[in-house]
Protein backbone atom coordinates (compact mmCIF):
# COMPACT_ATOMS: atom_id res chain seq x y z
CA UNK A 1 0.00 0.00 0.00
CA UNK A 2 1.23 3.15 -1.01
CA UNK A 3 2.40 5.82 1.93
CA UNK A 4 -1.24 8.54 1.01
CA UNK A 5 -3.64 5.31 0.78
CA UNK A 6 -2.29 3.50 4.17
CA UNK A 7 -2.40 7.49 6.14
CA UNK A 8 -5.77 7.92 4.60
CA UNK A 9 -7.39 4.50 5.80
CA UNK A 10 -5.57 4.46 8.75
CA UNK A 11 -7.12 8.41 9.54
CA UNK A 12 -10.55 6.36 8.73
CA UNK A 13 -10.04 3.89 11.49
CA UNK A 14 -8.58 6.51 14.33
CA UNK A 15 -11.60 8.60 14.29
CA UNK A 16 -13.39 5.78 15.95
CA UNK A 17 -12.36 6.57 19.66
CA UNK A 18 -8.73 4.98 19.74
CA UNK A 19 -6.20 6.30 21.76
CA UNK A 20 -3.18 8.49 21.20
CA UNK A 21 -1.17 5.28 22.14
CA UNK A 22 -3.27 2.92 19.73
CA UNK A 23 -3.48 5.49 16.93
CA UNK A 24 0.19 6.09 16.81
CA UNK A 25 0.99 2.40 16.45
CA UNK A 26 -1.85 1.92 13.80
CA UNK A 27 0.38 4.83 11.70
CA UNK A 28 3.58 3.10 12.37
CA UNK A 29 1.95 -0.33 11.59
CA UNK A 30 0.67 1.01 8.52
CA UNK A 31 4.09 2.43 7.42
CA UNK A 32 3.63 6.13 8.30
CA UNK A 33 6.76 7.10 10.42
CA UNK A 34 5.53 9.57 14.05
CA UNK A 35 7.33 10.55 16.86
CA UNK A 36 5.82 11.85 20.39
CA UNK A 37 5.12 15.77 20.72
CA UNK A 38 3.92 17.29 24.27
CA UNK A 39 0.99 16.40 25.69
CA UNK A 40 -1.95 19.26 24.12
CA UNK A 41 0.97 21.05 22.40
CA UNK A 42 3.19 20.40 19.47
CA UNK A 43 6.43 20.43 20.25
CA UNK A 44 8.46 17.45 19.91
CA UNK A 45 8.81 15.29 23.29
CA UNK A 46 12.03 13.40 22.23
CA UNK A 47 15.50 14.41 21.46
CA UNK A 48 16.27 15.15 17.36
CA UNK A 49 12.12 15.92 16.97
CA UNK A 50 11.17 14.84 13.62
CA UNK A 51 14.36 13.37 12.57
CA UNK A 52 13.70 10.22 15.04
CA UNK A 53 10.46 9.52 13.90
CA UNK A 54 10.05 5.86 13.02
CA UNK A 55 7.36 3.40 11.66
CA UNK A 56 8.90 0.34 14.47
CA UNK A 57 6.03 -0.97 16.01
CA UNK A 58 8.10 -1.51 19.41
CA UNK A 59 9.82 1.91 19.43
CA UNK A 60 6.12 3.52 19.04
CA UNK A 61 4.47 1.23 22.11
CA UNK A 62 8.03 1.98 23.91
CA UNK A 63 7.19 6.04 23.28
CA UNK A 64 3.04 5.97 24.10
CA UNK A 65 3.37 3.65 27.18
CA UNK A 66 6.02 6.18 28.79
CA UNK A 67 3.73 9.50 27.16
CA UNK A 68 0.20 8.12 27.21
CA UNK A 69 -1.23 11.50 26.36
CA UNK A 70 1.78 12.57 23.87
CA UNK A 71 0.09 14.15 20.66
CA UNK A 72 1.29 12.17 17.41
CA UNK A 73 3.98 14.01 15.05
CA UNK A 74 4.53 12.98 11.25
CA UNK A 75 7.41 14.14 9.22
CA UNK A 76 6.22 15.39 6.22
CA UNK A 77 7.48 15.36 2.38
CA UNK A 78 9.70 12.39 1.69
CA UNK A 79 9.71 10.11 4.77
CA UNK A 80 6.13 10.11 4.97
CA UNK A 81 5.10 10.29 1.48
CA UNK A 82 2.98 13.35 2.17
CA UNK A 83 3.28 17.03 2.42
CA UNK A 84 0.81 19.43 3.57
CA UNK A 85 -0.55 23.18 2.85
CA UNK A 86 -1.24 24.10 6.39
CA UNK A 87 -4.07 27.51 6.81
CA UNK A 88 -3.51 29.56 9.36
CA UNK A 89 -5.75 32.41 11.04
CA UNK A 90 -3.71 34.74 13.57
CA UNK A 91 -3.32 37.93 14.87
CA UNK A 92 -4.99 40.02 11.01
CA UNK A 93 -4.17 37.40 8.82
CA UNK A 94 -6.94 35.06 7.53
CA UNK A 95 -5.29 32.51 5.47
CA UNK A 96 -8.72 31.14 4.18
CA UNK A 97 -8.79 33.83 1.97
CA UNK A 98 -5.27 32.51 0.36
CA UNK A 99 -6.79 29.26 -0.05
CA UNK A 100 -9.55 30.56 -1.50
CA UNK A 101 -7.59 32.08 -3.98
CA UNK A 102 -5.24 29.78 -4.74
CA UNK A 103 -8.32 27.24 -5.22
CA UNK A 104 -10.40 29.27 -7.66
CA UNK A 105 -6.20 29.31 -9.72
CA UNK A 106 -6.28 25.56 -9.90
CA UNK A 107 -3.56 24.81 -7.32
CA UNK A 108 -5.43 22.42 -5.02
CA UNK A 109 -6.38 19.81 -6.86
CA UNK A 110 -5.58 16.00 -6.08
CA UNK A 111 -5.67 16.54 -1.90
CA UNK A 112 -6.17 13.55 -0.15
CA UNK A 113 -7.47 14.06 3.20
CA UNK A 114 -8.30 17.49 5.22
CA UNK A 115 -8.20 18.32 8.70
CA UNK A 116 -9.13 21.15 10.86
CA UNK A 117 -6.90 22.05 13.73
CA UNK A 118 -7.73 23.10 16.82
CA UNK A 119 -7.13 26.87 16.34
CA UNK A 120 -9.64 27.02 13.46
CA UNK A 121 -7.30 26.77 10.66
CA UNK A 122 -6.82 23.60 8.46
CA UNK A 123 -4.32 20.82 6.87
CA UNK A 124 -4.36 19.52 3.27
CA UNK A 125 -2.71 16.67 2.81
CA UNK A 126 -1.11 15.89 -0.71
CA UNK A 127 1.07 12.70 -2.03
CA UNK A 128 4.35 14.00 -2.23
CA UNK A 129 6.10 14.79 -5.67
CA UNK A 130 8.90 11.27 -5.73
CA UNK A 131 10.32 12.99 -8.80
CA UNK A 132 11.08 16.58 -6.82
CA UNK A 133 12.40 17.94 -3.71
CA UNK A 134 9.62 20.24 -1.76
CA UNK A 135 11.15 22.06 0.67
CA UNK A 136 9.01 23.36 3.39
CA UNK A 137 8.23 26.87 3.21
CA UNK A 138 6.45 30.10 4.61
CA UNK A 139 3.85 32.71 3.18
CA UNK A 140 3.20 34.75 6.65
CA UNK A 141 1.80 37.36 4.30
CA UNK A 142 -0.92 35.38 3.62
CA UNK A 143 -1.04 33.07 6.38
CA UNK A 144 -0.15 29.88 4.53
CA UNK A 145 2.53 27.45 5.27
CA UNK A 146 3.94 24.27 3.16
CA UNK A 147 5.24 21.54 5.37
CA UNK A 148 7.25 19.07 2.82
CA UNK A 149 11.06 18.19 3.65
CA UNK A 150 12.35 19.70 6.63
CA UNK A 151 9.16 19.81 8.35
CA UNK A 152 6.41 17.73 10.16
CA UNK A 153 2.75 18.24 11.41
CA UNK A 154 0.30 17.17 14.23
CA UNK A 155 -2.27 14.49 13.06
CA UNK A 156 -5.49 13.32 14.51
CA UNK A 157 -6.50 11.96 16.86
CA UNK A 158 -4.22 15.09 18.69
CA UNK A 159 -5.61 17.86 20.76
CA UNK A 160 -4.29 21.02 21.74
CA UNK A 161 -5.01 23.45 24.47
CA UNK A 162 -5.61 26.81 24.11
CA UNK A 163 -6.86 28.93 27.62
CA UNK A 164 -7.86 25.49 29.71
CA UNK A 165 -10.23 25.00 26.48
CA UNK A 166 -8.96 21.37 24.55
CA UNK A 167 -9.83 21.10 20.77
CA UNK A 168 -8.85 18.60 18.58
CA UNK A 169 -7.51 18.03 15.21
CA UNK A 170 -10.91 16.92 13.46
CA UNK A 171 -11.08 15.04 10.30
CA UNK A 172 -13.37 17.40 7.85
CA UNK A 173 -12.95 14.71 4.74
CA UNK A 174 -11.47 12.14 2.86
CA UNK A 175 -10.88 11.74 -0.41
CA UNK A 176 -13.09 8.99 -2.47
CA UNK A 177 -9.77 8.54 -5.15
CA UNK A 178 -6.48 8.54 -5.42
CA UNK A 179 -4.64 12.29 -4.56
CA UNK A 180 -1.88 14.22 -7.19
CA UNK A 181 0.84 15.71 -6.03
CA UNK A 182 0.77 19.35 -5.55
CA UNK A 183 3.39 22.11 -7.06
CA UNK A 184 4.58 23.64 -4.19
CA UNK A 185 6.21 26.27 -6.23
CA UNK A 186 3.50 27.34 -8.40
CA UNK A 187 1.50 27.69 -5.09
CA UNK A 188 4.16 29.87 -3.40
CA UNK A 189 4.64 31.98 -6.74
CA UNK A 190 1.21 32.69 -6.12
CA UNK A 191 0.81 33.39 -2.92
CA UNK A 192 4.00 35.65 -3.02
CA UNK A 193 4.63 36.36 -6.00
CA UNK A 194 8.67 37.09 -7.24
CA UNK A 195 9.44 40.45 -6.96
CA UNK A 196 11.88 42.39 -9.77
CA UNK A 197 15.36 42.87 -8.65
CA UNK A 198 14.53 46.40 -10.07
CA UNK A 199 12.03 47.28 -7.01
CA UNK A 200 14.23 47.00 -4.58
CA UNK A 201 15.76 50.16 -4.97
CA UNK A 202 12.56 51.69 -4.28
CA UNK A 203 11.98 49.82 -0.55
CA UNK A 204 13.31 52.78 1.06
CA UNK A 205 10.52 55.26 -0.30
CA UNK A 206 7.81 52.60 1.00
CA UNK A 207 5.71 54.16 3.82
CA UNK A 208 3.90 51.27 4.59
CA UNK A 209 4.23 50.02 8.21
CA UNK A 210 5.33 46.37 9.35
CA UNK A 211 3.88 44.79 12.11
CA UNK A 212 6.52 43.96 13.67
CA UNK A 213 5.23 42.01 16.88
CA UNK A 214 2.88 39.98 14.65
CA UNK A 215 6.36 38.85 12.80
CA UNK A 216 8.30 38.12 15.81
CA UNK A 217 4.90 35.78 17.12
CA UNK A 218 5.51 33.76 14.36
CA UNK A 219 9.24 33.57 14.76
CA UNK A 220 8.14 32.49 18.22
CA UNK A 221 5.81 29.50 16.09
CA UNK A 222 8.23 27.93 14.15
CA UNK A 223 8.68 24.26 14.32
CA UNK A 224 11.90 22.21 14.20
CA UNK A 225 13.58 22.62 10.83
CA UNK A 226 11.45 25.68 9.70
CA UNK A 227 12.82 28.05 13.24
CA UNK A 228 16.07 29.83 10.77
CA UNK A 229 14.14 30.17 7.71
CA UNK A 230 11.16 31.74 8.88
CA UNK A 231 13.17 34.42 11.35
CA UNK A 232 15.67 34.82 8.23
CA UNK A 233 12.11 35.48 6.20
CA UNK A 234 10.64 38.09 9.14
CA UNK A 235 14.36 40.04 9.76
CA UNK A 236 14.04 40.82 5.49
CA UNK A 237 10.59 42.10 5.76
CA UNK A 238 11.81 44.31 8.91
CA UNK A 239 14.48 45.68 6.61
CA UNK A 240 13.13 46.71 3.72
CA UNK A 241 10.79 48.45 5.66
CA UNK A 242 13.88 50.45 7.59
CA UNK A 243 13.11 48.83 10.99
CA UNK A 244 16.09 49.96 13.14
CA UNK A 245 18.48 47.00 13.60
CA UNK A 246 18.30 47.51 17.48
CA UNK A 247 14.75 46.97 17.17
CA UNK A 248 14.48 43.92 14.96
CA UNK A 249 16.99 42.25 16.93
CA UNK A 250 14.94 42.51 20.58
CA UNK A 251 11.85 41.76 18.95
CA UNK A 252 13.32 38.66 16.99
CA UNK A 253 16.21 37.22 19.71
CA UNK A 254 12.85 37.14 21.84
CA UNK A 255 10.87 35.06 19.94
CA UNK A 256 13.78 32.92 18.37
CA UNK A 257 14.50 32.14 21.83
CA UNK A 258 11.30 30.69 22.63
CA UNK A 259 11.26 28.85 18.95
CA UNK A 260 14.75 27.20 20.50
CA UNK A 261 17.46 29.23 18.58
CA UNK A 262 20.34 30.16 20.43
CA UNK A 263 20.38 34.31 21.22
CA UNK A 264 23.73 33.82 19.10
CA UNK A 265 22.13 32.11 16.11
CA UNK A 266 19.13 34.62 16.39
CA UNK A 267 21.55 37.90 16.42
CA UNK A 268 23.82 36.24 13.35
CA UNK A 269 20.38 35.38 11.36
CA UNK A 270 19.27 38.68 11.83
CA UNK A 271 21.97 40.43 10.78
CA UNK A 272 22.95 38.28 7.71
CA UNK A 273 19.40 39.39 6.62
CA UNK A 274 19.84 43.10 6.82
CA UNK A 275 22.80 42.71 5.04
CA UNK A 276 20.92 41.12 2.33
CA UNK A 277 18.69 43.05 1.79
CA UNK A 278 20.42 46.64 2.65
CA UNK A 279 23.65 45.65 1.75
CA UNK A 280 25.58 47.07 4.51
CA UNK A 281 24.89 47.63 8.02
CA UNK A 282 21.87 50.28 8.16
CA UNK A 283 21.47 53.30 10.23
CA UNK A 284 19.81 53.73 13.50
CA UNK A 285 16.45 55.70 12.57
CA UNK A 286 15.38 58.86 15.41
CA UNK A 287 12.01 57.44 15.00
CA UNK A 288 9.70 54.66 16.34
CA UNK A 289 8.78 52.54 13.75
CA UNK A 290 5.02 52.44 13.43
CA UNK A 291 3.22 49.06 14.71
CA UNK A 292 0.01 48.01 12.95
CA UNK A 293 -2.67 46.73 14.93
CA UNK A 294 -3.51 42.92 15.41
CA UNK A 295 -7.21 42.31 15.69
CA UNK A 296 -7.92 38.81 15.22
CA UNK A 297 -10.92 38.19 12.82
CA UNK A 298 -13.30 35.61 13.40
CA UNK A 299 -12.81 32.18 12.57
CA UNK A 300 -13.16 31.14 8.73
CA UNK A 301 -15.08 28.16 8.37
CA UNK A 302 -12.49 25.47 7.19
CA UNK A 303 -15.42 23.76 4.83
CA UNK A 304 -15.49 26.30 2.47
CA UNK A 305 -12.09 25.41 1.46
CA UNK A 306 -13.42 21.79 0.42
CA UNK A 307 -16.15 23.42 -1.69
Amino acid sequence: MNAPKAFVTTLDRVGLGMSLGQSALAFAVSGIPVFPCTAGGKRPAVAGGFHTASNDPEWVRRWWAAMPLANIGMPTGTPSGLVVVDVDVHGSVNGYDGLDGARRAGLLEGWEAAVRTPSGGLHLFFPADRNSEQRSWQSARTGIDFRGDGGYVIVPPSVRTFDGQTRRYEILQLAGEPGRPLDSQKLRNHLDPPRPTECRQNVRSSDRPVDVQRLADRVARRQEGERNHGLFWAACKMAEQMVPTSDALDALSAAAERAGLSQREAATTVRSAYRAVQGAPPQQSAQPHPITSCDRPPPASASRALA
